[in-house]
């Protein structure tokens, strides 16, 4: 809708990654799971693909919406920000938090993994969002790829949007997401997608890829057994599918 209204990709991407966490469904705000510690440590992160400006938070325990407090980082000079660090920016722009963290999800956010957006507005503009409610029963203060722009997300204008989910160590030594959009610079999306498979055979690991060209065409792959992804453009009803066969595991 908002897109269809005229409005940003930015903002578009900052809706849509807010409705799947709100989804316990899903290992995102409130389907986040526990690390060993038995506590909820989310990561999120988003991207202005006209300015480049990146937003990201970390490790936060007490924000329904992490995303919401990337997307106000987006101006400020911190790139991410973690842990109390983010939290005391978000209650200082006003965003709701749980005064005792949030609980960790029981039991759909085990079964599935990090959430994200990509859009393209009617200007052209793109941008791209992740969230993620971490790896669970991994060590306190962990970091995944979700806020890392390069890794779980990147956005360029005239290039185009990803955004990735998967084994976030494996993603993050790989720079997955900047080796996708380079693959963009020069292939069609639905080639250039097709960009996650070497680097996480090469580690045994599990990607999947959501992507847009800067014309706005849609690129998905992943090597994971099951993949979840839906599209939709202007004047087209949406698509969408659980388990994605197209450019999957090669």
């Amino acid at each position: 809708m908002i897109l269809a209204r005229g409005g940003s990709a930015l903002d578009a991407v900052k809706v849509a990654v807010c409705l799947l966490e709100d989804d316990p469904l899903f290992n995102a705000g409130r389907g986040s799971v526990a690390n060993a510690d038995g506590l909820v440590e989310m990561d999120a992160g988003i991207m202005d693909g006209a300015t480049l400006d990146v937003g990201a938070v970390a490790c936060v325990r007490f924000l329904y919406n992490p995303v919401e407090a990337a997307h106000a980082m987006l101006r400020e000079p911190p790139v991410l920000l973690v842990g109390a660090g983010a939290e005391a920016f978000a209650k200082s722009r006003g965003i709701p938090e749980a005064r005792e963290g949030l609980r960790p999800s029981m039991p759909g956010g085990r079964d599935h993994d990090t959430v994200g957006c990509v859009a393209r507005d009617r200007k052209g503009h793109v941008a791209a969002a992740t969230s993620t409610g971490g790896l669970a029963g991994t060590l306190a203060g962990r970091v995944g790829d979700a806020p890392l722009p390069g890794c779980g997300f990147y956005a360029e204008d005239g290039i185009g949007a990803v955004s990735l989910s998967g084994d976030g160590e494996a993603i993050a030594r790989t720079l997955l997401a900047a080796r996708v959009m380079r693959a963009l610079e020069t292939a069609a999306a639905s080639a250039a997608a097709g960009a996650i498979f070497d680097p996480m055979t090469r580690l045994a690991a599990e990607a999947g890829v959501i992507l847009l060209d800067r014309e706005g065409r849609v690129g998905i792959a992943h090597n994971s057994p099951h993949f979840a992804a839906a599209y939709v453009g202007e004047g087209m009803e949406p698509v969408s599918g659980l388990v994605w066969k197209e450019n999957n595991g090669r």
